[in-house]
């Protein structure tokens, strides 16, 4: 009789003999154009020494790396400026945010007090907006009321960016199964026991789609401000969707950021998105810098390896699945490494 033994205990070793590709120097220069350096998320390198943090990106290759923690507040944002800026000016990027908080206190003023606010961090140093996903989720203005995404008292923070140019990355809603029940079907289930806040159901919050066509109309209102959409589009799910956007919006780029985990259980259809949006795309990793995990993302898109695990945990903290290499062509490489990130971000044309 078979030994009965709990999901977590499970580890299962692939039998499949395939082709295993080490790819420890990406083939072009990396713009990093989706990470986090530390105070709430991602990595804990403030009041580490930036060298170590460099030696880190200089073993992977990695020549210029975007830090979204200043959507966190504007003091994060001093201290990361303060802290990276300094010791490496023309290796970070640092994106500023909206304190939603304020909104209560500011109430019809909230627009223009927070394009404000914006104007001056970018006069700080700030070169780009990050809105987080509690835009949709759980943003509410001085009458306790749910903001929408593409709410019409958030205009003036648009036409900041425009004037500013400087780009907006949006990060809204999050994976599809966030939003559907905690049961035996959710293909998230592990994770989301991990981190049960990350459960968003429905009626407590609004629908996926709700959000993400929101998501869609702001983009398609304001045209000439440069959108970011994280996680491919906070949509990686469905590609088509995405891909029907980018046709009607040509200001908007995706990362990749977080989600190799789905493009790459999706080979096919990810290496032809890739192909026909290869100017649109950036890479990005959403993950503390670490020289593994700049490998398998390498691995990812360089190579034409078979179902491999897409994380440096023996368990891949996303789902119990394998990907596959995308193999993508010089062209496209050279694109998504480094010269989209160049355009969508106003960066020169020589690399540090």
């Amino acid at each position: 009789m078979a030994q009965e033994i709990a999901l977590r205990d499970f580890v299962p070793l692939s039998q499949l003999v395939s082709q295993v590709t080490q790819v420890n120097d990406p083939r072009f220069p990396v713009i990093d154009a989706h990470n986090h350096l530390g105070e709430d998320f991602g990595g804990n390198w403030v009041g580490s020494p930036a060298s170590e943090l460099l030696d880190v990106l200089d073993q992977s290759g990695v020549r210029v790396l975007v830090d979204l923690d200043g959507g966190w507040g504007e003091r994060i944002l001093e201290r990361h400026l303060d802290h990276f800026k300094q010791a490496a000016p023309d290796r970070f990027l640092h994106f500023g945010g909206v304190d939603w908080s304020a909104w209560p206190e500011q109430g019809n003023r909230f627009g223009e007090w927070a394009a404000g606010r914006l104007r001056a961090q970018a006069g700080r140093g700030a070169q780009g907006l990050k809105i987080w996903k509690g835009l949709g989720l759980n943003v509410r203005d001085q009458h306790g009321k749910l903001v929408a995404v593409d709410d019409a008292r958030l205009e003036p923070i648009w036409q900041a960016t425009a004037e500013l140019a400087i780009p907006v990355l949006v990060h809204v809603a999050d994976p599809v199964a966030f939003f559907e029940p905690l049961d035996a079907s959710n293909e998230r289930w592990e994770e989301l026991q991990a981190h049960p806040d990350w459960h968003f159901p429905y009626p407590n919050y609004p629908c996926f789609n709700t959000i993400i066509e929101q998501f869609s109309n702001l983009v398609l209102s304001h045209p000439a401000t440069t959108f970011i959409g994280a996680h491919v589009g906070c949509y990686a799910e469905n590609l088509a969707w995405v891909a029907d956007l980018l046709d009607a919006a040509d200001n908007l780029y995706v990362d990749i950021a977080a989600r190799i985990g789905e493009l790459g259980r999706q080979p096919y259809s990810a290496r032809r998105f890739f192909e026909h949006y290869a100017d649109r795309i950036l890479f990005g990793t959403d993950l503390a810098p670490d020289v593994g995990m700049y490998r398998i993302y390498y691995r990812f898109i360089e190579s034409e390896d078979e179902y491999f695990n897409y994380s440096t945990s023996p368990i891949p903290d996303q789902g119990r699945w394998s990907i596959y290499g995308l193999h993508l062509a010089e062209d496209i490489l050279r694109k998504v490494y480094y010269l989209n990130a160049q355009r969508a971000l106003n960066l020169p044309g020589e690399l540090p």
